[in-house]
């Protein structure tokens, strides 16, 4: 297939890790059409020593030129993808003062765009279009630097004072009224970003289908004594205690399974204590399905927070994919969703409906919810993205 064009995605994730990405998923496939350069997040130098010092896994010999920054990997979806790490950057992230702030970042920005500079030069990319993937810090001093086609900004998340810089938040919006499109992961960060950006787009998150549909489930577990109901996925301020106390002292016959890093240590204090409660290390995507297939139903118990409105949950189609009934809190506009999950806005409700599902699960329904999350695969996706993309060259 001929390469149409060259993308630059400035991301704010790497490529490799616990869990499923949006942006690696869209990319993947994108790479069957594009010439695909992902810019994984930059570390810093504090990241190299750390990782010298073995706290965390960081590539130092790529990081400092001694190794080829940008390499070329393959991808499941039969394409490839032109893989780069970022010499280190400074790390600013604490600096509280505006005009340090600035004057560091600038000195990040001209490390940044110098290495984007050379990998133009070096592989011919002429007019590119450039993504920036929730990084608009990056994304925003790249605008007009590249005689790009287009700027995009990828947004999959809303931003708050708890997990981001405050100049990050006020470059975001600088960043949405200059850029061609704007493209969210979900109906409220859409609707949300159309006050910044006409050209406001939708693209939902996705499912591998082929990977989680071999471990799609024939029937209910309806002889099992035990019930399992599992979350997997990071314990982070999403993940709302007091609703989980609440359910799990209510349904000791019920064994609770969560897998996935604990980034918030009250989680495992307040719920280790329940002997119905089982905590799992994270695990790579690959190994998802199949722990899935062991639930007879899925929560996605999250807070009522304004930052967890703009969520649309990668795991709701991973779960119905593989035919298991979900019950979900009420906290975020996902009204499609609403045909084939429980969505409840009470402790009350949530432990209601996990009985009722378990209890009242059948083949047919397990069918309707794959046949719903079939049509949600990262394909679709992609071609979705992908026609926006063209409508804005267009234009």
């Amino acid at each position: 297939m001929t390469k149409l064009k060259d993308i630059i995605c400035i991301s704010y994730t790497t490529w490799e890790g616990e869990y499923t990405k949006s942006t690696v998923q869209l990319l993947s496939i994108l790479g069957q059409k594009y010439n695909v350069f992902f810019i994984e997040y930059p570390r810093t130098i504090k990241d190299i020593f750390y990782a010298l010092l073995g706290k965390i896994n960081a590539p130092i010999l790529r990081m400092l030129g001694i190794k080829k920054r940008t390499i070329k990997i393959e991808t499941k979806y039969n394409s490839f993808i032109n893989h780069t790490i970022m010499p280190p950057m400074i790390p600013i992230n604490f600096i509280k003062n505006k005009r340090l702030y600035k004057a560091f970042n600038s000195i990040n920005t001209w490390i940044y765009n110098k290495q984007l500079k050379n990998i133009c030069k070096s592989y011919e990319l002429n007019s590119p279009i450039i993504i920036s993937a929730y990084n608009p810090v990056n994304g925003l001093y790249a605008i007009n630097k590249f005689k790009q086609a287009l700027d995009v900004y990828y947004c999959y998340d809303g931003m708050d004072n708890d997990r981001n810089h405050w100049m990050t938040i006020e470059l975001e919006k600088v960043y949405c009224s200059k850029v061609h499109g704007i493209i969210s992961s979900s109906d409220f960060l859409q609707k949300q970003n159309l006050n910044r950006n006409k050209n406001s787009y939708l693209v939902q998150n996705g499912v591998d289908l082929n990977m989680f549909s071999e471990s799609k489930k024939a029937k209910p577990y309806k002889n099992r004594k035990i019930k399992k109901v599992g979350y997997i996925g990071s314990l982070d301020y999403r993940f709302d205690i007091e609703l989980m106390e609440y359910v799990i002292g209510n349904l000791p016959e019920i064994q609770f399974e969560f897998t996935g890093s604990v980034l918030r240590n009250e989680i495992i204090e307040n719920l280790i204590k329940y002997k119905n409660v089982c905590f799992l290390p994270a695990v790579k995507p690959i190994e998802v399905p199949q722990i899935l297939s062991t639930y007879d139903a899925g929560i996605i118990p999250y807070n009522y927070l304004e930052i967890n409105k703009g969520i649309y949950p990668l795991k709701v189609n991973e779960f119905l994919v593989v035919g298991l009934p979900v019950i979900m809190t009420n906290f975020a506009p996902l009204k499609e969703l609403r045909e084939v999950v429980n969505v409840v806005d009470n402790k009350q409700d949530f432990l209601k409906k996990i009985k009722e599902e378990i209890e009242n699960d059948s083949t047919l329904k397990i069918n309707k919810r794959f046949d719903f999350a079939k049509n949600n695969s990262w394909e679709n996706r992609a071609e979705k993205f992908d026609q926006i993309l063209c409508n804005l060259l267009k234009k």
